[in-house]
């Protein structure tokens, strides 16, 4: 999906018309049309107000694709659980239980074990334990 299809989309699913996205984003409907007909594409400031009001990643706002799992402890996240930065705008590389607020949660491996692996109800906790820590070396942020 196209920066112009997301953002006509986005406007669409708030119901709001291209004068009241204008208003909440703090430009014209000029601008707002401009982008949706493909003409323009926001600047990098109004894509991180974009992103803060409406709960969107930047990414989604320009057509690439969401990352899907947290990349500190793996587990599948969605729109409802991307973190966000310091500034409200969405983070869609972690959930928002490992990056809060701008500020990752663990900082060592063992840590994120010790608190995801007594929640799980399958296996013993050493085998689970082994399993995960296997997982996560695979995730960018312990590359």
């Amino acid at each position: 999906m196209e920066t112009k299809e997301a953002l006509s989309e986005l406007r669409k699913k708030h119901g709001l018309s291209q004068d009241e996205m204008a208003e909440k984003l703090f430009v014209t409907r000029q601008a707002v049309s401009r982008w949706e007909n493909g003409e323009t594409v926001p600047n990098t400031d109004t894509l991180k107000i974009i992103s803060r009001v409406f709960g969107v990643s930047i990414n989604k706002l320009l057509g690439e694709t969401q990352n899907t799992t947290c990349q500190v402890c793996g587990s599948p996240i969605d729109d409802n659980s991307y973190s966000r930065e310091a500034d409200g705008s969405v983070n869609d590389a972690y959930c928002k239980w490992c990056y809060i607020d701008g500020v990752h949660k663990y900082h060592d491996l063992e840590e994120v074990i010790a608190d995801v692996v007594p929640r799980w109800n399958w296996g013993t906790q050493e085998k689970m334990s082994e399993w995960l820590r296997n997982k996560l070396k695979e995730l960018d942020y312990w590359k």
